[in-house]
């Protein structure tokens, strides 16, 4: 008789549970955020897409989609034959305008001593000093001319205006450029963040308190909002406000376009939650799998509400308060199949 009490005893221990092959989680009544949901998209705050400005062949490519390119790097070089010409013969117009110039200048000094000589006359004064100015201007416009070819040239390398990601490329190496054809697009992924549309009735909770999580289906991430920014417009046709979340920097693979869903906190209340993890859904079936303290594994359909953040499900019906669930379903049918 004491030999079975005490096996019993074993039984309800906690320790029973540790020869079960998954982790167990328990069904807790606690306070947490009522929430409004909202569905939206991941978007960059910093992206761009670089673009020739100038027209030539493109003779290098150095990175590709997936990339990481650093500020400043080089991405691409377009073929600067034609442009390094036009330069060369800039400046030969700079040094034909300097040397008028150096002549003219020559000139109009001249003329200035035999005019106070009385040795030519004032309209031939005048002469030399119209020719002097015109000999300045065309230097200078010679001048911006060597300028503008030299910026042209600097165009015929493209470079990174900020480290980010390629995530996309639409030329090949050998394809002609054309001024404003696309060459790359990046982002930053240490800036992204999520936009979703709020109704304006729904505006002043999601104001007053100002916080929410971001659930990331593709990836079965959940994280916490950095900063929530109501933007000052509506839409006369849906009566919505758009909303901006900003994630986290350390949030890894997430890209601009991916699918979220936003929780806006927009008061407190008391509920039975259960861990999204140990959620079963087939079909119309929803359920868990309970597991006694004499790891007697039960398979047991419940009713859930909505995502109470940080990884927990509204119970709404089929469990209660200190009940333990499987967090693994697949391991937990395959244990209780095996028993049978």
């Amino acid at each position: 008789m004491t030999r079975t009490l005490a096996l019993l005893l074993l039984l309800a221990s906690p320790a029973a549970f540790a020869a079960l092959p998954f982790k167990l989680g328990t069904v807790e009544f606690r306070e947490v955020d009522q929430t409004y949901a909202a569905e939206g998209l991941v978007e960059a705050v910093k992206q761009s897409t670089i673009s020739a400005q100038i027209a030539g062949r493109i003779v290098e490519l150095k990175f590709d989609v997936g990339d990481y390119v650093k500020q400043g790097q080089v991405i691409a070089r377009i073929d600067e034959s034609v442009v390094g010409a036009q330069a060369a013969g800039s400046q030969a117009q700079v040094a034909q305008a300097r040397a008028m110039l150096e002549n003219a200048r020559a000139q109009y000094e001249r003329s200035k001593q035999l005019f106070a000589q009385n040795f030519i006359s004032k309209a031939a004064l005048d002469k030399a000093t119209t020719d002097y100015k015109a000999a300045q201007a065309q230097a200078a416009v010679s001048l911006a001319g060597a300028g503008e070819a030299a910026a042209t040239r600097r165009f015929a390398t493209l470079v990174a205006p900020y480290s980010g990601v390629v995530s996309a490329r639409y030329v090949e190496l050998g394809e002609m450029a054309m001024p404003g054809k696309p060459i790359m697009t990046g982002f930053d992924p240490k800036d992204l963040r999520v936009e979703v549309s709020v109704p304006q009735y729904k505006v002043p909770a999601v104001r007053e308190m100002s916080r929410a999580t971001i659930e990331l289906p593709a990836i079965h991430k959940w994280v916490k909002a950095a900063s929530v920014t109501i933007l000052p417009a509506a839409d006369v046709k849906t009566h919505s406000s758009r909303v901006r979340l900003d994630l986290p920097e350390e949030t890894r693979d997430v890209y601009p376009g991916m699918f979220a869903r936003a929780y806006f906190a927009v008061g407190r209340a008391k509920k039975l939650l259960v861990p999204a993890a140990a959620v079963l859904r087939r079909s119309e079936l929803t359920a868990v799998y309970v597991v006694d303290a004499k790891d007697n594994v039960q398979l047991r359909q419940i009713r859930v509400g909505e995502p109470a953040g940080e990884g927990q499900l509204e119970v709404l019906s089929g469990l209660m308060p200190n009940e333990k669930v499987a967090l693994d379903p697949v391991q937990a049918g395959i244990y209780l199949s095996q028993k049978k």
